[in-house]
């Protein structure tokens, strides 16, 4: 099985400022682009993030003079990032953890080559019931678990998968459910498998 990663969801072509771009021109980027912020880049590599949340602080904070005005006095710095790698549930641990809502994307040199966004994480949850059903006969029960297609009945509704029939051992059941439970897309799985022996027994 083959998670969706970071690399797969991701904005590769990232919209960024530099340390001297105003107040305003980052409050017209985030409206063009309808993005909620904007990583601050230096020679490629991102040094903070400017957001809404930083705008709107700067702006009930009142006006003055200096950096305050440009992306270097309103980035959070250092910025939290997302390697290409990671699968989409590490992204939105970190976007969880860190309470963000886009995560610049960096290669092993910390150059930016995209943004992650929640919106973009949600799309793993948008896959089509026939494409999740696919992946567990295909990859669940024939590649990892050795099984027939036709041993069990997958039934996929709005991402909830139904799994039923009967399996040789007890201990394939709640591994079969795990595995299940595993794919991408999947919102929840209904046991009602059945098992020929109960090896679990003592």
């Amino acid at each position: 099985m083959r998670h969706r990663r970071v690399d797969d969801l991701m904005t590769p072509t990232a919209v960024s400022v530099q340390r001297g771009t105003s107040f305003k021109e980052i409050a017209r980027l985030l409206d063009e682009y309808g993005i909620t912020a904007v990583p601050v880049v230096e020679e490629g590599r991102p040094v903070g993030v400017v957001s809404e949340a930083d705008l709107l602080r700067r702006q009930a904070g009142g006006t003055g003079a200096g950096t305050a005005a440009t992306a270097e006095g309103l980035m959070t710095s250092p910025p939290v990032v997302a390697r290409p790698e990671w699968s989409a549930i590490e992204a939105a641990r970190v976007m969880e953890e860190a309470r963000v809502k886009r995560l610049p994307v960096v290669d092993r040199a910390g150059f930016l080559i995209g943004v992650i966004s929640r919106s973009d994480l949600l799309r793993v949850f948008l896959r089509r019931d026939r494409a999740i059903q696919e992946e567990i006969l295909e990859d669940v029960l024939t590649r990892t678990l050795g099984l027939s297609p036709s041993a069990l009945t997958v039934e996929v509704g709005d991402g909830r998968v139904t799994l039923s029939g009967t399996v040789e051992r007890r201990s394939l059941v709640p591994i079969t459910v795990r595995l299940c439970e595993s794919v991408d897309g999947v919102i929840e799985v209904v046991d009602r498998l059945t098992y020929e022996h109960d090896d679990t027994a003592s």
